[in-house]
């Protein structure tokens, strides 16, 4: 169960985002937020859903929020329907008191998620152009590796893919033993690591970092049990070794020349496992969508002619 001012708390704090973030295309974005129930899951979850066309789910990455696509969701509503989860456990998702928390939740939600989609909009996506039961999904950085488990999982539903920076596609899982687990939550929660965190995700931190960004980078660490969740998401090693097999769809992925969240051993990895699939930005750090939100959904209305 949920209980009722938690579930309250993070209504009222994307209310809050969308009457004032300093950011008028995050307001915007925390405006189209809706509340969900799924089947099988206690309380509300929060998506954002906007646009018109093809479906199209997007997924954030480690510590994050819809808000994280606040830049590129205008420029892909023209043409399809946008949903964007927070994912189980982060953002502004409720968080029962006794979890459990890991990559096992974070799938089990989206996949009901997916059928509550399905149940909603199969009439309008057999008139999209999009494959019989397909949607097309949007990974960043850990959501890249949420995005390649959710595809092989769901092959059949899954039209194709494109992952923006993807961790979690390499290596193996790495539990963070209790004790340790809320020494880097309190960590994280510091507001000169938050800072330094959000300027080393931008290819110019100077120029592309300022109060709105901030502001956006640290507010759900208001949600209710935001510190617990992401605990006992550490203790259980997170999103590793993601990549293989490969899933059967199409797949792209973009990676910023200066990303400095993902270390080079990381990025190697990847780019043996995918050859010419990645695609390289210049002047772009770990969040395309941010630094390069134009080339971002260009890239993604480039429909891949043949599958992999």
């Amino acid at each position: 169960m949920i209980p009722r001012d938690q579930q309250e708390r993070c209504r009222a704090l994307v209310s809050e985002a969308a009457a004032g973030l300093l950011d008028p295309q995050g307001r915007d974005l925390a405006a189209r937020v809706q509340w969900w129930s799924l089947a099988g899951l206690p309380g509300e979850w929060p998506v954002a859903v906007l646009g018109e066309g093809a479906p199209l789910l997007l997924l954030h990455g480690f510590d994050s929020s819809f808000l994280e696509f606040r830049r590129l969701a205008p420029l892909l509503a023209a043409g399809h329907r946008l949903f964007i989860p927070d994912l189980h456990g982060f953002g502004f998702t409720p968080r029962p008191a006794a979890g459990p928390y890991g990559p096992g939740p974070v799938l089990d939600h989206l996949e009901r998620l997916l059928a509550a989609i399905a149940e909603q909009h199969d009439g309008g996506r057999r008139g999209s152009g999009s494959r019989a039961g397909g949607i097309g999904l949007i990974g960043a950085s850990m959501g890249g590796a949420v995005a390649v488990e959710l595809a092989r999982r769901l092959s059949g539903s899954i039209d194709r893919l494109l992952l923006l920076a993807p961790a979690g596609l390499s290596g193996r899982p790495m539990p963070l033993p209790p004790l340790l687990d809320g020494l880097g939550v309190r960590f994280l929660a510091l507001q000169g690591v938050r800072r330094g965190l959000c300027r080393s995700a931008f290819a110019d931190p100077d120029r592309g970092v300022g109060p709105a960004e901030l502001e956006i980078a640290s507010l759900h660490l208001q949600a209710p049990r935001w510190a617990e969740a992401l605990a006992a998401f550490a203790r259980s090693g997170g999103f590793a070794g993601c990549g293989t097999p490969l899933p059967p769809q199409p797949l792209q992925v973009l990676w910023g020349a200066q990303d400095r969240i993902l270390r080079a051993p990381q990025k190697r990895a990847v780019l043996d496992l995918l050859g010419d699939r990645v695609q390289e930005l210049q002047h772009c750090g770990h969040l395309p969508h941010i630094d390069q939100p134009d080339t971002v959904a260009a890239t993604w209305l480039r429909r891949p002619a043949t599958t992999p």
